[in-house]
């Protein structure tokens, strides 16, 4: 007689990345993620809850993957954390995460760059999970005020949001594309930090 299959949580999530890729976020449910992988419901219910729980720990997962890359690339690079040219050079750093990723892990970086949080989570998350998500949001606002100090010795919201553009915004924008470049990607990418780090954020006081 043929041994069960077994379905371990990973190659779960990978499946269920790889039906947000290719369909969209509203195919991603149980029923489909049984059909794509020949678990039964009653074991996919048991391993995330509900729907809701499973895209929220697709999320959590890709999204943990990204923080921590970025938070190793911030401390790979040599010298003080409050030197203005490493935080710059750290910035792109964290900003080119995404190319390695997507590189590597398409799927994984689909959940992140294409898709916003708002249109895959939904409501009704368990707090468990919920508590999760708020220490991850918790991570990135670490690494965006890292960055700023660094640069400005500033943590003030016009600093972070700069930050946020660099790091979140311009990504998406630059290296996340269908068309074909002749020009390198990358390179753009820290031309177009370089530019924003440039025009230092308004004084709080002022703005």
């Amino acid at each position: 007689m043929a041994r069960p299959r077994t379905h371990d949580l990973d190659s779960l999530l990978d499946a269920a990345e790889h039906l947000l890729a290719e369909r969209g976020s509203s195919a991603v449910t149980i029923r489909a993620l049984a059909e794509a992988t020949g678990a039964s419901s009653g074991t996919l219910y048991h391993a995330f809850g509900s729907r809701s729980d499973l895209l929220g720990r697709m999320w959590l997962r890709a999204a943990e993957r990204f923080l921590s890359e970025q938070e190793s690339a911030i401390e790979g690079l040599p010298g003080e954390a409050t030197d203005p040219e490493r935080a710059e050079q750290a910035t792109i750093a964290v900003a080119s995460v995404p190319a390695t990723i997507f590189a590597t892990s398409p799927d994984t970086a689909t959940v992140l760059l294409r898709y916003r949080r708002d249109e895959i989570l939904g409501r009704e998350l368990s707090e468990g999970l919920r508590r999760e998500l708020e220490g991850l949001d918790g991570r990135l606002l670490a690494v965006l005020t890292s960055l700023a100090e660094g640069l400005w010795g500033r943590r003030d919201r016009a600093a972070i949001e700069t930050i946020a553009i660099c790091v979140v915004d311009l990504p998406t924008a630059v290296l996340i594309t269908r068309r074909e470049r002749v020009i390198d990607p990358l390179a753009a990418l820290a031309a177009a930090i370089r530019g924003v780090l440039a025009e230092i954020p308004p004084d709080p006081v002022r703005a």
